[in-house]
């Protein structure tokens, strides 16, 4: 039988152009221009949402924790 000849990937795998840094960097600087950014407003209110739902989940997972405890407090009888 004949051996096999090994599978090569090609030097530049993506088959993307090697780019130098300065052109890399041109690119990067069109490519951020293209993208919509959020306003201060909609930072700030999702900024909010965020820590509300932060709070709410403590709150929850403390009540659950708390719940719990007690629930095998009173199964292993060692709940005052």
């Amino acid at each position: 039988m004949k051996a096999r000849e090994p599978i090569r990937a090609p030097s530049n795998s993506r088959g993307m152009a090697k780019t130098n840094p300065f052109q890399f960097l041109q690119q990067v600087r069109s490519e951020t221009a293209k993208v919509t950014w959020p306003t201060r407003r909609e930072t700030a209110i999702t900024t909010l949402m965020v820590f509300v739902m932060v709070f709410l989940a403590t709150i929850f997972f403390f009540v659950a924790d708390q719940l719990m405890s007690w629930g095998i407090g009173l199964m292993l009888g060692t709940s005052g």
